[in-house]
């Protein structure tokens, strides 16, 4: 069929119409696109037009986008991470926290004093700050200057806490806010925690839009991969047999798997978490980027750093699979932690520490790609975020998302190791 510049403005008028009424002003300009490509059946419902109509479908046009563009605004955005403390003392109160209370034992807080003592932390601040908090302030401050935005930052478990930063938006006139956990992978017992402080915090003072699950975004693979090309390339100069072990940090099995309930006499279930299977999405993101130069057979994945609580954590861990690639020929192997965004304890203790000790008793080498921290293509992966939500991320068809069982049965749940992280 062909087109007649006299039926635009009828084409544009239904079109407009249709969004306004139809559609979510968010997706207002997304859908023009898909809309454009039946426009011959639209515009075989109008015969007749004039200049005028054309101006005022103009009109109404730009003010769709307008609109949709406006909905995106925020007076504000906010990064969300976990905290660390700021001296070796505040470890105990710490603890407490990231356990909802509970605490630990006192040899528990011991020996992790001493694990972050050996990354840098004292008994007085540093003028640096810890490298969780120090990173992630300067990541705020990178997002700032990249997308013109105020870019607050609030910790979970330590300062700056939440609460206090919700307290500086408020006092600050923000109204509308776009939240970005800096966990990429969603899970119930991070992100999810993250969500109720923010919205507890808030108590409905914003309007908050929440971005959870971003473990595929292009821009995080690529930061991820451009780091493990150059540990790669470094590795394999050596000329050992060389492994890539992607990482990701362990949960309690219990945490993800789905849980029936009784609800007024009925049985219902939680969907099993997909946090295991988003962070394997993620390295398979980063191979199949680095696929020129990592064929699929040197690829591997486990999770890192179980703790001592709450039963069986998910693996296999580290350590097994160290000693599996090393029975399998390797001599050398790459790690990537592929759910931390900086540098901190389970990557500069854990990794560059205890797994070296673990990697040396089983007679080969480790090493590992560079934390993201103040990465430009990382950055630009939270500036995307922060303008556009999770639109950039792929969209899976539905038969694709694994049922329960199928999570569960990925996850090869190992007994935690000792000693082993909170």
């Amino acid at each position: 069929m062909s087109f007649r510049i006299g039926d635009l403005g009828y084409f544009l008028l239904g079109f407009a119409d249709e969004k306004l009424g139809l559609r979510e002003k968010l997706n207002a300009i997304h859908d023009e696109v898909a809309a454009s490509q039946s426009e011959g059946r639209v515009l075989a419902a109008y015969e007749v037009s004039n200049a005028d109509q054309i101006a005022a479908a103009m009109a109404v046009a730009a003010a769709v986008k307008q609109q949709a563009e406006a909905a995106e605004r925020f007076d504000a955005i906010l990064l969300l991470a976990h905290g660390t403390p700021d001296v070796l003392s505040e470890m105990d109160a710490y603890l407490k926290l990231v356990t909802g209370g509970r605490g630990v034992p006192p040899h528990v807080v011991h020996e992790l004093q001493e694990r972050y003592a050996e990354i840098g932390l004292r008994d007085e601040p540093t003028a640096e700050g810890p490298h969780l908090t120090k990173w992630t302030l300067l990541q705020g401050e990178l997002l700032s200057k990249r997308i013109g935005l105020p870019v607050y930052v609030g910790m979970r478990n330590w300062k700056p806490f939440i609460a206090d930063t919700v307290d500086e938006m408020k006092a600050a006139g923000v109204k509308k806010l776009r939240a970005i956990c800096l966990a990429p992978q969603n899970s119930r017992t991070s992100v999810g925690l993250y969500r109720r402080a923010l919205e507890t915090a808030a108590d409905g003072a914003f309007d908050i839009d929440f971005v959870a699950g971003w473990s595929e975004h292009p821009l995080l693979v690529r930061a991820f991969a451009e780091t493990m090309r150059t540990a790669l390339e470094a590795a394999r100069a050596t000329g050992a047999k060389t492994a890539v072990l992607f990482t990701a940090h362990s949960v309690p099995c219990r945490t993800i798997q789905s849980k029936p309930s009784e609800h007024h006499g009925m049985m219902l279930a939680t969907d099993a978490d997909t946090y295991a299977i988003e962070c394997k999405a993620t390295a398979q993101r980063i191979a199949a980027e680095l696929d020129d130069v990592l064929p699929e057979s040197d690829v591997y994945f486990c999770f890192q750093s179980q703790g001592l609580s709450g039963g069986p954590w998910i693996g296999p861990s580290v350590e097994d699979t160290l000693a599996a690639l090393r029975d399998g020929g390797y001599t050398h192997v790459v790690l990537q932690p592929v759910g931390f965004l900086c540098d901190h304890v389970e990557i500069l203790y854990d990794i560059d520490i205890a797994f070296q000790k673990t990697a040396a008793e089983l007679g080969i080498a480790i090493s590992r790609a560079a934390s993201l921290n103040d990465s430009p293509t990382l950055i630009a992966a939270l500036a995307d975020l922060s303008r556009r939500g999770t639109r950039s991320l792929p969209v899976h068809a539905a038969s694709q998302i694994s049922t329960a069982a199928e999570v569960i049965a990925t996850l090869a749940p190992v007994e935690e190791p000792a000693p082993a992280q909170v």
